[in-house]
């Protein structure tokens, strides 16, 4: 069986594949000082709740952005699974994507896992927008290639940041106001943290589209992930699909691909 292993901002987290189905997923937030002993005792002790041990793992993979945890979860796969993990990112690792950007190793590994399960399940020229941590908008051209994107905070971080530097403003949760504008200021920071984001996402849709697909053939499919993408993609028609196992699927898809060569 597979662990794969996406170790991002906010969380990380696992899963068991056998084959291409998935047995498990278990996530935990993201520490750098969390060592690997740590790691094994959580996550042997739910790999157990569902049937599962640790010598059913045979292989591993990885795709980090927290460069202080790669470390300890690279030690979790050799000292308490007994396998070397494989890396996105580390050379010889083939992912099976062109990537068409000016330096290919400032691509994060979760956006190339999105933009790699993506191009194998939906048509291209296509989107990905991931709602955690940070925004980002992960571009895929006519021809299958990952060719860009666009980075923007998170709207928790934005939210958390004005909640730090403006007294008088409270901690508020992101929800869907009723209107636009509010009558007090939780709603009114409600209005700004969703009815904002969702135009932010909207606008940078519609010039992304402009430059992928000036006339609109082929049409761009645009697909959401992240904690917050169904909260946003219900309120919007730009978005076609939400589809929360991207990462993960990426990460499956490029071991499966680089077992078979």
């Amino acid at each position: 069986m597979l662990l794969a292993i996406d170790a991002g901002n906010t969380n990380v987290v696992f899963a068991i594949f056998d084959g291409d189905r998935k047995q498990g997923q278990w996530r935990i937030a993201t520490d750098g000082r969390r060592t690997a002993d740590e790691y094994a005792v959580w996550l042997t002790s739910l790999m157990a709740m569902k049937g599962l041990k640790r010598e059913d793992v045979d292989a591993a993979i990885l795709g980090s952005v927290v460069p202080a945890a790669t470390f300890n979860l690279q030690r979790l796969c050799r000292d308490h699974f007994g396998v070397e993990p494989m890396r996105i990112g580390e050379p010889g690792v083939r992912l099976g994507i062109e990537i068409r950007i000016d330096n290919p190793r400032e691509a994060g590994a979760d956006r190339l896992l999105n933009a790699i399960a993506a191009v194998a399940t939906y048509p291209s020229p296509l989107v990905v927008v991931d709602i955690g941590t940070g925004t980002t908008f992960d571009i895929v051209d006519a021809e299958g290639g990952f060719c860009g994107g666009v980075i923007a905070p998170g709207p928790s971080l934005a939210l958390d940041a004005l909640h730090r530097v403006a007294a008088q403003l409270p901690k508020v949760d992101i929800v869907r106001p009723a209107a636009v504008i509010g009558k007090g200021t939780v709603g009114a920071m409600q209005s700004g943290m969703f009815w904002g984001y969702l135009s932010m996402i909207e606008g940078l849709l519609t010039r992304i589209q402009a430059e992928l697909s000036p006339t609109g053939d082929p049409p761009v499919t645009v697909i959401v992930t992240g904690g917050l993408g169904a909260q946003f993609a219900e309120a919007t028609s730009m978005i076609h699909h939400i589809d929360n196992e991207l990462t993960l699927r990426g990460l499956l898809l490029v071991h499966q691909r680089n077992m078979a060569s």
